[in-house]
């Protein structure tokens, strides 16, 4: 969550894009781009990041993606400050469908998803965090799903969390809703690897490029096959399943 600043306004008349695509050979890098607002979630970032994991997608040559935010940091969450804004924004109301879009993305990508967890990784950036089958956190960076403290729902976190991780280690996040730093994460099996802290970005980047010497038939087939047992139905269903029903 963010708080207004005089950056915010400064932000607010860039034209830079609120997510960056740069292509390498082999592997893709999307950046979350708006540090200002510490890559906080709004409706350019949402259409952002879905039109650059469709157009990863569609690019055969492409191995691994590597998910990190600008700035020196992952993300912080909904913008509460964009979508409260008078009058309303004009992507508020289609916004949780193409959230849940690109949750989906995530989850039906061939690619290997590498992310770099600098920071933090809060609510919505945790559940962006959780997306990565490769998770590479600083030393002192943390991960935290608060939204039981807010009295609110937390249904990407929790679909990412059944996926890949036992009711345990879920409790251990979304119960009690704290900061988990690196070295925890790694000792319950979330992060993959934790490094020192000005290495994040650059670890990613070196296994992505590793992967991306591989056969590219081959990672695709192991990929979707993990993902397809794992999910036992369709990417959609499964994130539909976890809505919060009224």
């Amino acid at each position: 969550m963010t708080e207004p600043t005089a950056a915010t306004a400064k932000a607010a008349l860039s034209d830079e894009p609120a997510v960056l695509l740069h292509r390498h050979e082999g592997w893709a890098e999307i950046v979350l781009n708006r540090p200002a607002r510490r890559n906080a979630i709004d409706g350019a970032l949402a259409e952002g990041l879905f039109a650059a994991l469709q157009t990863v997608e569609a690019d055969d040559s492409i191995r691994a993606t590597v998910l990190r935010g600008a700035g020196g940091a992952l993300c912080s969450g909904l913008d509460l400050t964009a979508f409260a804004a008078v009058p309303k924004p004009d992507w508020v109301p289609g916004f949780q469908a193409r959230w849940r879009e690109v949750h989906v993305a995530l989850a039906s990508t061939r690619k290997v998803l590498l992310v770099g967890l600098e920071r933090f990784a809060i609510n919505g950036g945790a559940a962006l965090a959780l997306a990565g089958d490769i998770l590479v956190c600083g030393e002192t960076g943390y991960l935290q799903i608060a939204e039981i403290r807010i009295g609110m729902a937390a249904p990407n976190n929790l679909a990412w969390l059944a996926l890949r991780h036992s009711e345990a280690v879920a409790a251990r996040l979304a119960l009690l809703g704290d900061r988990v730093a690196g070295p925890q994460l790694h000792a319950i099996g979330v992060a993959t690897e934790v490094v020192a802290d000005d290495q994040v970005v650059a670890r990613c980047t070196e296994l992505a490029a590793l992967i991306a010497t591989w056969k590219p038939e081959g990672v695709a087939a192991i990929k979707s096959t993990m993902r397809r047992v794992s999910l036992g139905m369709s990417a959609a269903q499964w994130f539909a399943s976890f809505q919060e029903k009224p």
